[in-house]
């Protein structure tokens, strides 16, 4: 770990932290390309590993950014990410809070409240895209996917179901 890297870890997360439109899963595609293919800090495969563990242990959706920055410049890196990734943002809302609550209502704050949505759909829907390629799951991902979010879109399917009948096709196409 150098003073260098940790640099690098903030000057990586500092920004991201303000484009959290929609929680920690809106910039997964972003942190992807800088921790495998701007700085190198980890492969596709580690990345997947990192990403995976992330959503299966209790917390904030941006553990990722921990471990991403654990991975870049060890204990100091974790931290320095963590706080790279909360306290910009979280300074940002702070002062911004006020003049919410103030100004709630008008059409100024509905325009910005709607145009944020699609915003951080399409973040989101790109997080996805990038977890799938780097999955390299060919068409089979692909397919199960675009089924899997248009039954969720317009049915009330289980998401259960949906993680059950991918596994099942999965199983089935390359075992």
């Amino acid at each position: 770990m150098s003073l260098k890297q940790l640099l690098e870890v903030v000057l990586v997360f500092v920004p991201l932290s303000f484009l959290t439109v929609g929680g920690g899963q809106s910039i997964v595609a972003d942190i992807h390309r800088q921790s495998v293919d701007v700085y190198g800090w980890m492969t596709n495969a580690q990345f997947l590993d990192l990403y995976a563990l992330s959503r299966i242990m209790p917390g904030p959706g941006a553990l990722l950014v921990t471990l991403v920055g654990w991975q870049a410049a060890g204990l100091a890196g974790a931290l320095v990410a963590s706080a790279a990734i909360f306290i910009p943002s979280s300074l940002l809302v702070y002062g911004l809070a006020h003049l919410w609550t103030r100004y709630k209502g008008t059409r100024c704050i509905r325009a910005i409240e709607s145009g944020l949505v699609p915003v951080a759909a399409g973040m989101v829907l790109a997080a996805s895209c990038t977890v799938l390629r780097a999955a390299e799951g060919g068409p089979w991902a692909w397919g199960v996917a675009a089924v899997s979010t248009l039954a969720l879109m317009f049915t009330r399917a289980s998401p259960f179901l949906m993680l059950g009948l991918g596994a099942a096709v999965f199983l089935v196409a390359l075992g």
